[in-house]
């Protein structure tokens, strides 16, 4: 079964991964697992129709596509930051696309989701808010 956007929504990131085909499934598992140890406090929700983790608010998502597959940083200064070792991938705003053979260097996605959570982290502390999302008295 191949992921499309008139197919039901995934309830969890599993139901998400079984309906991605081939090496398309294989690499967004291998990117999950870096993504899982990079971020372990994480939480994985579907969102916007594809896998999200949260921690602090959103961190990173990623999903299939008809020709690609994409890491979504949702971050331009992220993206800025590491746009030298970027410089091989198809790169927007906040986002890397590759393809179904090629996978993201695994050094890199957790580079990347660690200034995700920094970047988050000073969010939250700007705004006096604790992880769940309440003010501090």
């Amino acid at each position: 079964m191949k992921r499309t956007t008139e197919a039901a929504p995934a309830k969890d990131v599993d139901e998400y991964l079984e309906s991605v085909s081939g090496k398309s499934r294989r690499v967004l598992e291998d990117l999950r697992r870096t993504i899982k140890a990079a971020a372990p406090e994480a939480v994985e929700k579907i969102s916007y129709r594809m896998p999200m983790f949260y921690h602090n608010g959103p961190l990173v998502a990623f999903a299939a596509f008809k020709d690609h597959c994409s890491f979504f940083v949702m971050s331009p200064a992220v993206m800025r930051a590491f746009r030298e070792e970027l410089k091989s991938f198809d790169t927007a705003t906040g986002t890397v696309r590759f393809y179904a053979g090629e996978s993201l260097p695994a050094s890199l996605v957790k580079k990347m989701v660690m200034a995700r959570i920094e970047e988050n982290g000073a969010k939250v502390k700007k705004r006096g808010l604790r992880s769940s999302g309440k003010r501090r008295n």
